[in-house]
């Protein structure tokens, strides 16, 4: 050992400013040097005192990292780099206590044992190192240092209640990597350092927490070498780890190296324990505040005085046992083990039998094994290196280059890319070595490239994978208590400061649902904050879009565009319907009042035009007595009632009354009292809605298809549906009520007592099938009866003299014919009604002809609906004529009334009447009901009406006693004109 220099101890716990003493003493000197335990250290360190002194006179060397300018004064190394004998003025040892870690304390020793500087020589450690130091080391000088703030237990934390600026320590990657996870789902992220970390990518790592865009950092025990970081809290997420051998606890001195990184400076500091971590033990806990700790009795040795004759003379020599009592033999290396199995290769010891080839191999055996690979897949690549250096005195570049491409590619996982860069720091290590590589410095460049390559790409996962931006900026800029920007663009994603935060849809926020916990609650809180003025601005916009931009959906949403922005809810009656908004508290009372009254102006102006017949008929002051109510029960139905409901009403207008209600469009059919006006499409949809509405019902139906007569019944559909869309339910089909007071006109003219059969007109009225028809027919409360004929030829049919056809010519052949020549009939009362309540200028729903029907499977798919034929084969070899001998069979119905039919409304559960000879009860007076069959005439002609006396049978063209004198119906229109006309008589 030598003393040729003032040598000082600077001993005592972290945070002591030692490393800033140490800086400070050798920049006044004109040389010096210094060693670090760590290459993220060395690199800290290397950056400060050139931004001091500039890089010309600064030098940095490492294992894998060799920064030499020519006029380098300052050499910042790790403890192994640290080149021998410079004779600079200074030198410093940081962290001298790892002169007792298994694995590296012998380097330390060595340091401790035999580097000086030639003015002055300081060893920074802990206050443990003052026993060892003071016995090795003759005329050493002690320093102690206090540490500049307080340190406290704070006990055990969960992660999710850590207070921001903690660092969270691990002893192993799987553990740090899940606790960064953790911390990223509940916090918004962490940074992650780790000693396998390449100083670029530790250093990007580090910028994340010091810059405060995350609060947390979680790092191995890396961070107790000497790491300076503004951490608050340190927490041990576990109190054991593994020292290469075994499991072990980590001892008192040990944790507190660690947890003296919290609290820099003047700023005080806790540590404590988290996750699976059991809570210190009172005694360890005290002893970290008070820093007492057992002092180290023993360091690590291995002999320096190296001899190279041969392999076995050098193993002997690294084997060699220390001389002093103080000092213990290191337990076996990696670099000895190496050496040891290379002593074991003959090819090897033939090779090297000299001192400089027992040199060579001993520098390649020290290559460290970075990739953390089995001993023999190590010891099997530094031999092939042997080999090309032994073999060529250099490593060839092609071989090289081989081994760079390989690694040189930047896709893959964290863990992918970590292994890339433990492969590419042995190749970096092994170009920093002088004269092992033809072109050293282009290889050194090319290595440093791959390395820096590597380090951003891991960098980039680590922050992709543990590092939510988004809720990271926006908490920071929370805290700052700034005013947060938000920009919507056409689309409703929100951004806040830049960051996606979610959707506005209408006036509701809809956060980004990939956001969970911490995440979502920063989302949350900075989106509230940020979209206040945007809610404002939005209902601006939205007060003043025209009503073109927004409608209602068919169960009674409001819409905007595409959002929903409210909807109605009941009112006090039909026609007044209430609005509920969707709007987000956070818009606050003004916007959600604002949009309320635009929708409401909406939905106002919306009734006021469709319903403007109803509206018109709802404000009449000239409606008085029986009229005004009878348009209340017209309000309150949405323009449209079953006559059955209302006939005493109907029967107690006068001809004044009516006459009044006809001018608002009223028209009193059959079967209903609507206004046509009122059964298009929109007003239609509408009713729907606002029927929905008033009756509470929880899935509203929606309207036929517009356009179409007849649509198939839906028999689950509620109450009073077919009505209130328009239709009337009869059997499997709905018809419209307008085309069927059309086809009650054309009824009306048939003997419904002694059977009709269907009329084009009526096939062409309702735009079915036969069969469709006949079904249809049953529905209103007629009787149907099949039967089956052979269908008269048009050439065959006998005409008789005065244009009539021949008894057995059937009625739909001879239809065009009797539609020609129409008999006069005498207006029965109803007829007379029902056609005198057809309003002037009122637009009929459908056109004349064929109407328009919904598509539904039919039995017969044929030209002519009323007509099936038998489909007949003629034979091979039979003459074609043969077919004109078969009959052709047609299929007829006759309908006959024979019950009350079936009134509007839902027709569930109605049983349809049987027999034909039923009673018809009501057949006069009841149709004015619209409970009653059509009248026919009596006599047996065209439109025949029957008695009313009841059931008579057929009517027949035999001669009878005159009929009694039917009263007059008070009901009819023209009763006033009858009854004048009978007095007169």
């Amino acid at each position: 050992m030598t003393a040729a220099s003032r040598v000082m101890a600077v001993l005592g716990p972290t945070n002591t400013g030692k490393t800033h003493y140490a800086i400070d003493r050798m920049l006044g000197y004109r040389t010096g040097i210094m060693g670090f335990p760590l290459r993220l250290l060395a690199r800290e360190v290397y950056d400060k005192i050139v931004g001091l002194r500039g890089p010309s006179v600064v030098a940095l060397v490492t294992g894998e990292e060799r920064i030499v300018p020519p006029r380098a004064k300052y050499w910042i190394c790790t403890v192994e780099a640290m080149p021998e004998g410079m004779g600079c003025d200074f030198l410093a040892i940081d962290e001298i206590q790892l002169c007792a870690d298994p694995e590296r304390g012998h380097v330390f020793t060595n340091r401790l044992l035999h580097a000086r500087g030639t003015t002055e020589t300081l060893f920074l450690g802990a206050d443990t190192m003052r026993g060892p130091i003071s016995a090795l080391v003759p005329g050493v000088e002690f320093v102690r240092r206090e540490r500049l703030s307080e340190l406290v237990y704070a006990g055990s934390k969960k992660i999710s209640r850590m207070p921001p600026r903690t660092a969270i320590v691990g002893f192993s990657v799987d553990n740090v990597y899940a606790i960064a996870e953790l911390l990223r789902r509940q916090k918004g992220g962490a940074a992650v350092v780790m000693g396998a970390l390449s100083p670029r990518t530790r250093n990007a790592q580090v910028e994340l927490y010091q810059n405060g865009e995350v609060d947390y950092l979680v790092a191995t025990d890396a961070i107790g070498m000497g790491l300076n970081l503004d951490v608050d809290h340190v927490a041990f997420a576990s109190t054991s780890k593994f020292d290469g051998r075994r499991m072990r606890e980590l001892a008192p001195n040990e944790l507190a190296q660690i947890a003296g990184r919290a609290g820099r400076g003047m700023s005080h500091g806790s540590f404590g324990v988290t996750g699976d971590a059991r809570p210190l033990d009172e005694g360890v806990a005290e002893a970290i505040m008070e820093h007492r700790f057992t002092p180290l009795k023993k360091l690590n040795w291995r002999s320096a005085d190296l001899r190279f004759g041969s392999i076995d003379a050098l193993i002997a020599s690294l084997e060699s046992s220390p001389d002093h009592e103080v000092l213990l033999k290191a337990r076996e290396a990696d670099d000895l083990m190496v050496l040891k199995s290379f002593a074991q290769d003959a090819t090897i010891r033939d090779r090297v039998r000299e001192a400089p080839a027992v040199r060579l191999l001993w520098d390649v055996c020290r290559i460290p094994d970075f990739r953390g690979i089995s001993h023999a897949e190590h010891s099997s690549l530094l031999s092939g290196i042997f080999g090309y250096l032994q073999d060529g005195g250099v490593v060839p570049d092609d071989w090289f280059a081989r081994q760079i491409r390989r690694i040189d590619r930047t896709e893959g996982d964290i863990d992918t890319l970590s292994k890339r860069l433990a492969f590419i720091r042995t190749w970096t290590y092994v170009a920093q070595r002088k004269g092992w590589l033809r072109d050293e410095s282009h290889w050194r460049e090319e290595t440093r490239t791959v390395e820096d390559r590597l380090s951003d790409a891991l960098h980039m996962r680590l922050t992709q994978r543990f590092v939510d931006r988004r809720t990271s900026v926006l908490m920071r800029r929370l805290k700052q208590k700034e005013a947060l920007l938000a920009e919507v663009n056409d689309q409703g994603e929100v951004t806040v400061e830049g960051e996606f935060v979610g959707k506005l849809e209408g006036f509701r926020f809809s956060p980004d649902k990939t956001a969970q916990g911490a995440e979502a609650k920063a989302l949350k809180s900075a989106s509230v904050q940020a979209l206040a003025p945007q809610y404002h601005l939005r209902a601006d916009r939205f007060y003043n879009a025209p009503d073109t931009e927004i409608d209602y959906t068919d169960q009674g949403g409001l819409m905007w565009g595409e959002h929903a922005v409210g909807k109605l809810v009941a009112g006090a009656d039909a026609l007044s319907p209430q609005i509920e908004v969707f709007v987000d508290d956070a818009a606050g009372p003004d916007v959600a009042q604002k949009v309320e009254r635009r929708l409401q102006h909406f939905i106002s102006r919306k009734i006021q035009a469709l319903f403007e017949p109803l509206i018109n008929l709802q404000k009449d002051e000239a409606l008085s007595g029986l009229a005004r109510g009878f348009a209340f029960r017209m309000v309150e139905s949405l323009g449209i009632l079953p006559r059955a409901g209302v006939a005493q009403e109907v029967k107690d207008l006068d001809q004044d009354a009516r006459g009044a209600l006809r001018k608002h469009g009223i028209r009193f059919g059959q079967f209903t009292i609507f206004m046509p006006l009122l059964l298009k499409p929109a007003p239609t949809r509408l009713r729907l809605l606002l029927w929905s509405l008033a009756n509470g019902l929880q899935e509203f139906p929606e309207a036929p298809p517009p356009g179409l007569v007849t649509v198939p019944s839906m028999p689950e559909a509620p109450e009073g549906y077919d009505t209130m869309a328009g239709y009337r339910a009869a059997g499997q089909r709905m018809i419209r009520i307008d085309m069927l007071e059309r086809l009650a006109d054309l009824l009306r003219a048939e003997d419904s007592r002694g059977g009709f059969e269907a009329k084009p007109d009526m096939l062409s009225i309702t735009g079915m099938t036969l069969e469709q028809f006949s079904d249809l027919m049953q529905g209103l409360g007629y009787r149907a009866e099949k039967g089956e004929r052979t269908k008269v030829k048009a050439v065959d049919a006998v005409v008789t003299e005065g244009g009539t056809p021949a008894a057995d010519q059937p009625v739909m052949d001879a239809a065009a014919e009797a539609e020609a020549t129409p008999a006069a009939a005498p207006v029965d009362a109803d007829a007379a009604e029902a056609a005198a309540d057809v309003p002037a200028g009122t637009e009929e729903i459908a056109d004349e002809g064929v109407a328009p029907v919904a598509a539904e499977p039919s039995d017969a798919d044929v030209a002519e609906p009323i007509a099936e034929t038998a489909d007949a084969e003629t034979p091979v070899g039979e003459a074609a004529d043969a077919a004109i001998d078969e009959p052709e069979i047609e299929v007829f119905y006759t309908f006959t009334w024979g019950r009350t039919p079936r009134q509007g409304g839902n027709q569930r559960g109605q049983r349809r009447g049987e027999g034909r000879g039923q009673k018809a009860d009501g057949a006069g007076r009841g149709n004015a009901r619209g409970g009653g069959k059509p009248q026919g005439k009596p006599g047996g002609k065209k439109g025949g009406r029957p008695d009313r006396g009841g059931d008579k049978g057929a009517k027949t063209y035999s001669s009878r006693p005159p009929r009694k004198e039917k009263q007059i119906d008070p009901d009819n229109p023209f009763a006033a004109a009858l009854m004048g006309l009978k007095q007169d008589d």
